[in-house]
């Protein structure tokens, strides 16, 4: 079985080599160059852009590339699945869904499922991560698509960013609003409801927004022990360390999961950005 997963889920390119996952790109404009993200530019290049004024635009990933990847899945006769990034945050997952109903037609066996993650950045990523252990386990197709939409129900996302001019540039903010939070030092927290971005509070200063968004996935989370806590972030390897601590300290999680946010999501978010992501505890093991 083969799974495919695309770059939004902000995982390093050596684990989609390493576990077999195929990787598809959506595409970062950076001072009217397009790149394919990962392959063919680093995330520090971005946030290195827009430290010195430079928004990027990015887009999903190409017709092209979903009808080259299903139909070669096709031709081989394999089953696959594909974990999307949020449908309401890209047109990815509704591109995916297109090509397959056209192969469908042409390949009538052709076996794909698309689940529609509602999740981003490293939330997104822990459901492939699962999905690989599921597949090397020798779990079928549909077993593991039950289960992974399972997870992806339960996926807490928890951020904050560095500055609001990131969040208002990508029309998530109003610029005066961006503006006003610049001078007062405020800080957003935000979650992923519905796959939609939708704020929570407004926090003075990053390190309270930070223990605030611990007292929350206290709440959320209820028993971590049993649990893996990821932690992205954009360019700020030594706060998020610092982050891992804290909530190593109050919550005890079974494990911690790192990544540095990909080009793709960090584009919108923006450098200093920090977000843990949770099943919520609701969430019971399968």
């Amino acid at each position: 079985m083969k799974i495919f997963a695309d770059s939004a889920s902000d995982l390093p390119k050596k684990y989609f080599e390493d576990h077999e996952v195929e990787l598809l790109t959506l595409r970062v404009n950076l001072n009217d160059e397009q790149y394919r993200d990962i392959l063919d530019i680093d995330s520090i290049k971005v946030y290195d852009a827009m430290r010195n004024g430079v928004s990027p635009k990015t887009s999903q990933v190409s017709p092209e590339d979903f009808l080259k990847a299903f139909e070669q899945l096709a031709k081989d006769n394999e089953e696959g699945l594909y974990i999307a990034f949020s449908s309401n945050l890209s047109g990815t997952y509704s591109t995916a869904v297109m090509i397959a109903t056209q192969l469908k037609e042409q390949y009538p066996d052709f076996k794909l499922k698309i689940i529609d993650s509602k999740c981003a950045s490293l939330g997104y990523g822990l459901l492939v991560k699962e999905a690989v252990s599921l597949r090397d386990q020798g779990l079928s197709l549909d077993e593991i698509t039950s289960r992974i939409e399972y997870l992806a129900k339960h996926m807490t996302h928890l951020f904050t960013v560095e500055k609001l001019d990131y969040l208002a540039a990508g029309g998530r903010i109003s610029k005066s609003s961006a503006f006003i939070g610049g001078l007062l030092s405020i800080k957003p927290i935000l979650h992923v409801e519905d796959g939609k971005l939708i704020p929570l509070e407004k926090i003075r200063g990053r390190k309270k927004a930070i223990h605030r968004i611990i007292e929350l996935m206290e709440e959320r989370g209820g028993d971590f022990s049993n649990k893996i806590v990821g932690i992205s972030h954009g360019d700020d390897l030594a706060f998020a360390e610092e982050v891992k601590s804290l909530i190593e300290e109050k919550l005890h999680p079974k494990a911690f999961d790192i990544t540095l946010i990909g080009s793709s999501i960090g584009a919108h978010a923006g450098p200093g950005t920090i977000a843990i992501f949770f099943p919520d505890r609701e969430y019971q093991q399968q």
